[in-house]
C-alpha cells in the first residue's frame, strides 16, 4: 500500500519585501535534456509559496547522442518555451532569478552558441551547471520528503541525458552529501542509443538498457561497498525525483490524469514499482501510449526510465521508494531565498 510523506509545515517568519512593500518574488528555471521547467515563488515561513509555474517537454537533447550537437528543430522548440518563461518573469516582476542548463548543454558542441542565442532572443541568462551541482540542488529541493528513519539514504534524479545518485547523511536538517555519482544515461540518451530502434524487440531493448544502466553505476557501487553500504541489517531509505518516478507512481495509483497533490510525497513499495516496470517493458509503444499518465508524449521514453530505476533498486535495495515532484528548481529557490535573507 502506498503512503504519503509530508514535510514539516513552515514556521512563522518574516517575509522579504520588494517594491511597494509587496513580497519579493524569486524564480528558478531548469532546462534539462527533455524538459523546460519554471517556478516562481514568494517566501513563506521557512519555505515558499508557488506563485506561477510552467513545464513543457522540449526534447532539447533529441539526436544529441548521434550528432554531438543540439539540432535546429530542438533549439527552436526550446527557445519557444523559453519565450513563455521570459514573459512570465517579466509580468510577475521577479526580483531575483537563476536559470540553469544541464546535461544536453554540457555535452553539446554547440551548447555555448545555444546559450548565447537564448540570451539574445529571450533575455534569459542560462548557467550550464556541473553534474555535481545538479545533484546537490536536487537533494536540497526534495530531501524534506525523505522517509523518516535512521538508515542511510540515497537520493536519485533520472534526467533526460544523465542520472544523478547522491548518498546523504540525513541526520541534520540540511543533509550532508557523502558521495555522488553522475551516469551519462538518462531517458532520452538511453532510448536513442539502446532502445527499440536498436533492434531485437521491446523486451530485448529493455534488457539491453537495464544492462547499460547497471554498468554505468559500477564505480559508485564499488565505492558504496567500500563504505559497507547498503548495510544488510538496516532499513535503507530511497527517494527519487524525476518524471520517471512520478509517472510510475501515477500508474501505481491508477490516476486518469496526473495529480501532483497525490504523487508528491508518496511512498510506494519497491516491488510494486518493479512490477509496473516489468509490465511496461512487455508492452509495445502503441500499448504504452494508451496507459493514462504516459500517453504518446512519454511512451517512447518511459521504458528507459524503468530500466534505470530497476538498476537503482538493485544497487540500493530499499523496501520502499519515496516519490518527489520537486528537485532542482526548488533547490535553486531555497538557495536564492536563504542568500537574500542572509
Amino acid at each position: 500500500m502506498a503512503t504519503r510523506r509530508r514535510p514539516p509545515g513552515p514556521r512563522n517568519a518574516g517575509k522579504a519585501r520588494g517594491r511597494g512593500g509587496q513580497p519579493r518574488l524569486y524564480a528558478a528555471l531548469d532546462l534539462g535534456t527533455n524538459n523546460c521547467r519554471l517556478l516562481i515563488a514568494r517566501p513563506q515561513g521557512d519555505g515558499f509559496a508557488v506563485v506561477d509555474a510552467f513545464s513543457r517537454i522540449v526534447r532539447l537533447g533529441e539526436g544529441l547522442a548521434a550528432s554531438g550537437r543540439l539540432s535546429d528543430a530542438a533549439i527552436e522548440r526550446t527557445i519557444a518555451a523559453l519565450r513563455v518563461c521570459a514573459d512570465k518573469l517579466k509580468r510577475r516582476q521577479v526580483t531575483l532569478a537563476r536559470s540553469v542548463a544541464t546535461e544536453a548543454c554540457r555535452r553539446a558542441s554547440n551548447g555555448s552558441e545555444f546559450i548565447a542565442r537564448v540570451r539574445a532572443e529571450t533575455g534569459i541568462r542560462l548557467d550550464i551547471i556541473s553534474a555535481e551541482e545538479e545533484a546537490r540542488l536536487a537533494v536540497l529541493g526534495c530531501h524534506a520528503l525523505l522517509e523518516p528513519g535512521d538508515g542511510p539514504a540515497l537520493v536519485f534524479d533520472i534526467g533526460g541525458g544523465s542520472t544523478e545518485l547522491v548518498l546523504i547523511d540525513a541526520t541534520e536538517p540540511v543533509p550532508r552529501v557523502l558521495d555522488w555519482h553522475s551516469a551519462p544515461w538518462g531517458v532520452v540518451s538511453l532510448t536513442e542509443a539502446h532502445g527499440e530502434r536498436a533492434g531485437g524487440g521491446h523486451r530485448a531493448a529493455y534488457d539491453r538498457m537495464y544492462a547499460v544502466a547497471t554498468e554505468s553505476f559500477d564505480a559508485f557501487a564499488r565505492r558504496l561497498a567500500e563504505r559497507g553500504m547498503p548495510p544488510g541489517d538496516t532499513d535503507v531509505r530511497l527517494l527519487g525525483t524525476s518524471g520517471t518516478v512520478t509517472t510510475l507512481a501515477s500508474v501505481h495509483l491508477g490516476l486518469a490524469a496526473y495529480d501532483r497533490a497525490q504523487v508528491d510525497g508518496l511512498i510506494v513499495p519497491a516491488p510494486a514499482m518493479r512490477g509496473i516496470s516489468a509490465r511496461l517493458a512487455d508492452m509495445d509503444m502503441a500499448a504504452r501510449a494508451t496507459v493514462p499518465c504516459i500517453g504518446q508524449e512519454r511512451a517512447d521514453l518511459v521504458v528507459a526510465g524503468c530500466a534505470i530505476l530497476e538498476a537503482i533498486l538493485d544497487l540500493w535495495p530499499a523496501p520502499r521508494l519515496g516519490i518527489a515532484d520537486r528537485g532542482i528548481r526548488e533547490g535553486i529557490l531555497r538557495r536564492l531565498m536563504d542568500g537574500d535573507r542572509a
